[in-house]
């Protein structure tokens, strides 16, 4: 929603940067590790999305090689006999690279979200 405005030019570029002394106490130092493993909880998160999908069974091989997930992609038998839900975790740029193939296999119903916050 821009309210009919457009970006004419950049005024400024900037950056965050986390800064800290070498030597930290304990409780300084856990207030840090809790904090970085937040950002990177939230940045990692950010280049992935979470696909869901319907996929019939006999091509269930092939759609589960393209979708690697964290560990591997989680599949449920739909009450569809023959169709089973795929949910995975996958790049962003990824999944534009494979789309096409996920629906030339018979994948339907492509949901794809945002994700918040990823924990590995």
């Amino acid at each position: 929603f821009t309210n009919g405005l457009r970006e004419v030019e950049t005024v400024m570029q900037s950056e965050a940067v986390l800064i800290a002394r070498k030597n930290l106490d304990a409780e300084a130092l856990k207030i840090l590790e809790k904090l970085l493993f937040r950002i990177k909880a939230v940045t990692q998160a950010k280049q992935n999305k979470y696909i869901l999908l319907n996929a019939p069974d006999e091509k269930l091989s092939e759609i589960i090689a393209l979708l690697p997930g964290i560990k591997s992609p989680t599949v449920m038998p739909l009450a569809t006999r023959g169709w089973s839900s795929v949910h995975s975790v996958i790049n962003e740029n990824d999944f534009w690279e494979i789309f096409e193939t996920l629906k030339n296999k018979g994948a339907e119903g492509i949901l794809v979200l945002s994700i918040d916050q990823m924990i590995d």
